[in-house]
């Protein structure tokens, strides 16, 4: 199965169709989840992931959770 068919499919199932998983989104989400497992460990990707998810859900924009998530990756590699 490709990813846009698996992603369409899985989001009506979840009646998640408003929210826009376009290339710019899978970008962003793939960044964020290599960026977490390399900087904590392979485990943090999909649960990092999946709690910019609920802030998501929760009314914030992809891009500005991600960046806030990707900062305290940096910021946290920096202090140690």
């Amino acid at each position: 199965m490709e990813l846009k068919q698996w992603l369409t499919i899985l989001s009506a199932e979840l009646e998640t169709n408003d929210v826009v998983m376009d290339d710019d989104a899978v970008r962003t989400l793939l960044a964020l989840a290599r960026d977490s497992a390399h900087e904590v460990e392979r485990i943090a990707a999909p649960l990092t992931t999946f709690v910019v998810g609920i802030a998501v859900g929760r009314g914030a924009e992809l891009t500005t959770a991600a960046a806030t998530a990707t900062t305290l990756l940096l910021h946290h590699e920096a202090a140690d």
